[in-house]
């Protein structure tokens, strides 16, 4: 064989196995070479999770529930004995749980001392610059006349009204209540700082969230009266007792 076709040849092995290309003695390195399997030629990797950590979270998250579980039985429990003791001593706090358990927490006498003390109300309260002691003249809550007084439920009154309104509270105080009522539909109640309570029912929308402070006079929600109904309710309570807003408020009566 010509020498220089030996030579060209031997070059030719010699650079391929420069570049990586297995030659014929290679077959077992051939067989080791690792290829991309399927997933990872698809930008899929193995996930490797660390049970030991996840085992860990679990356990934390189930003392978290089991403390929680022990302090509700050791409070319920408590209040039992503190209800079943008649010693002397115990009759402060068996009061005070008492309150607690049945009384409404005062959150607009709250809110005004803290208007009196700090200048503004809450910060949980949307609206500010209200200054405590600014109320405006009582009035009704939507423009209207009384079609039925507060003798004929004993509860409250009924406000007719002939177009679409906007319904105001009595005066500032604090929204404890929201939503619909199964008597009065979409009724809002507010907690006044002297701790009485304003009623609006039969509303065709809510302009305010639970615990939301509201100003005197200030809009509350909306009333479009339709063929089924024309008229708001409205009423006020004070010690548990419903008080004839016709007695606060000098308002019209046409029945």
């Amino acid at each position: 064989m010509n020498k220089g076709v030996k030579k060209v040849r031997q070059s030719i092995v010699q650079r391929k196995k420069m570049r990586g290309f297995p030659g014929k003695h290679d077959s077992k390195a051939d067989s080791m070479t690792a290829f991309p399997q399927e997933e990872e030629k698809h930008g899929y990797f193995p996930f490797f999770s660390d049970t030991a950590l996840q085992s860990k979270s679990k356990s934390k998250t189930a003392s978290g529930y089991m403390l929680k579980g022990i302090l509700s039985v050791m409070l319920f429990f408590g209040v039992a004995l503190l209800w079943q003791t008649d010693y002397e001593l115990f009759h402060k706090p068996r009061e005070w749980t008492s309150n607690v358990l049945t009384e409404e927490f005062p959150f607009a006498k709250v809110n005004r001392w803290y208007q009196e003390t700090f200048g503004s109300p809450l910060a949980f309260t949307p609206q500010q610059g209200q200054s405590a002691g600014s109320e405006e003249a009582l009035a009704l809550p939507v423009n209207g006349s009384v079609s039925e007084s507060f003798q004929a439920n004993g509860r409250g009154i009924m406000i007719k009204t002939e177009e679409a309104s906007a319904v105001s509270a009595l005066s500032e105080g604090v929204v404890i209540f929201a939503g619909n009522d199964k008597e009065t539909n979409k009724t809002i109640i507010v907690q006044h700082p002297d701790g009485s309570k304003s009623t609006y029912g039969y509303l065709s929308a809510m302009d305010v969230h639970l615990y939301q402070f509201v100003k005197s006079n200030e809009r509350i929600g909306q009333f479009t009266p339709s063929s089924e109904n024309n008229t708001v309710y409205f009423a006020i309570e004070k010690d548990n007792d419903y008080i004839d807003p016709v007695q606060v408020i000098k308002v019209d009566d046409a029945s």
